[in-house]
């Protein structure tokens, strides 16, 4: 699938501005000073100012950047889904010619934790920390049973007849998520995100998980440095409601992706010299940003602090 709509079709950004590289505009958006700074690297259907709030919280110690994938959220569009080197490359081009310094730390929410370790593979030397936001591992399929695989999460978007339907359910939730986001950018980031274009570019970022886990499957695990994994074992309110109706197998699939993201991160924490893991119960997947700020906030200044200290 791809993602190809025009730049006329893409909303204006109701903060931050862009920055071109190699001819396609950027969204990009900046708070605070100093270093290291903190990339912020969003999941699939997600873009920049979705963590604006976590953002400008950490912009009160260090330079803290969101910013949109090419083809994605205010980017220019261009062909999804693309290889996670290209992704870094494109970010590392971005944040120099932000005149940001290098070493970055990363914090990557679910997908972006592919594009993280891609990063990290490409340019270790320019990563000071990694804060892991219940991300994606390239051992994922290891661990996963059958019907959390990458390739059954490809199979897992949602058609168009089945998105109209879902629409006005959609819109309810993240208006909830974004009710505490100052007014001009709550609606506007709530208009945008119910578009068709921001729709399909967050389908077909999923649609090929596989092939960016062989990629990082081919280079080296993170490099040695702080790290802080942040996982989470809460369940979406929406399922909860639906707790009775499960069967006793999908119940225990999701104690086994509970179960597996658990050791998975727990590997990646015992990995590196400086790694921690916390887990957290009281919170979702997609909301972690929205529900626990102060629990992504500290995880931050924790591996920037540690980051500073090495």
């Amino acid at each position: 699938m791809t993602n190809d709509s025009t730049s006329s079709d893409r909303p204006a950004p109701p903060a931050g501005g862009f920055q071109e590289i190699d001819g396609r505009r950027l969204f990009v958006h900046r708070a605070g000073s100093g270093g290291p700074a903190v990339v912020f690297l969003p999941g699939a259907g997600a873009v920049g100012l979705d963590y604006f709030g976590v953002q400008q919280q950490v912009g009160q110690f260090t330079t803290a950047v969101v910013y949109d994938r090419g083809g994605t959220g205010y980017s220019d569009p261009m062909p999804l889904p693309r290889p996670a080197a290209a992704v870094a490359t494109e970010l590392h081009d971005l944040l120099h010619a932000q005149d940001i310094p290098a070493p970055y730390v990363l914090v990557a929410h679910s997908l972006g934790g592919f594009y993280a370790h891609r990063f990290a593979q490409l340019y270790p030397r320019d990563v000071a920390g990694l804060v892991w936001l219940d991300a994606f591992h390239r051992d994922w399929d290891d661990v996963m049973p059958p019907a959390a695989r990458l390739a059954a999460v490809e199979q897992m978007a949602p058609d168009q007849d089945q998105l109209e339907r879902m629409r006005p359910a959609l819109r309810e939730a993240f208006a909830e998520l974004l009710a505490e986001y100052p007014e001009h950018i709550r609606q506007a980031l709530l208009e945008a995100r119910m578009s068709d274009a921001w729709t399909r570019a967050g389908i077909a970022e999923r649609s090929r998980l596989t092939d960016l886990a062989t990629e990082l499957r081919a280079g080296p695990g993170i490099p040695d440095v702080p790290v802080v994994a942040l996982t989470v074992v809460g369940t979406d309110p929406g399922q909860q409601a639906s707790t009775s109706e499960r069967t006793g197998r999908e119940t225990r699939e999701m104690r086994d992706m509970r179960e597996g993201r658990t050791r998975l991160d727990a590997a990646l924490a015992s990995a590196v010299s400086h790694g921690e893991q916390r887990i957290l119960s009281d919170t979702a997947h997609h909301r972690l940003c929205f529900d626990r700020p102060d629990a992504v906030v500290q995880a931050i200044r924790d591996v920037v602090d540690r980051a500073a200290r090495l």
